[in-house]
């Protein structure tokens, strides 16, 4: 099930990408579909697809709550766009989802793991930063997180 964060940032996405003209983007290079892309995740080859995942914040040209963008290649030059594959939409990962792999598991489904970020603030009126180890499992195309975080 789509979270109403994640469905906000495709609907946001698909807008947005409208506006951008096709020259302004490299013929042979990755970009985010919007807004601002950092540090390359789970790059892997599921369903016949090259898939790459990217921290990505949507809404600005700036860093903020990671999310991950979503795209595919059949030959690693030629990229599409696909909505965004993880949204900060959980309790646990509500200040980011941040660096991760991808794999195909023996039932077809691909696993996605993360690290989930919460930022809490401490007693001495720090901030820390509490990550967990975090699993979300789909079709390519929509994830549906696994509710039971492994580690943190």
């Amino acid at each position: 099930m789509t979270s109403q964060t994640l469905r906000e940032a495709r609907k946001y996405e698909e807008t947005v990408e409208k506006s951008i003209a096709r020259e302004e983007r490299p013929d042979f290079h990755l970009c985010s579909r919007v807004g601002w892309m950092n540090d390359p995740n789970g790059f892997s080859y599921h369903n016949g697809m090259y898939h790459m995942f990217y921290q990505y914040y949507p809404y600005e040209s700036k860093w903020g709550p990671m999310h991950w963008g979503h795209a595919v290649s059949r030959d690693l030059l030629h990229w599409e766009h696909l909505p965004a594959a993880l949204a900060p939409d959980e309790s646990y990962d509500r200040d980011g989802c941040f660096s991760g792999s991808a794999l195909t598991l023996p039932d077809g489904r691909q696993l996605l793991m993360y690290t989930s970020v919460v930022k809490e603030r401490q007693e001495n009126d720090t901030i820390r930063d509490i990550q967990t180890q975090s699993l979300a499992i789909g079709d390519g195309i929509d994830y549906e997180k696994y509710e039971k975080k492994s580690c943190t």
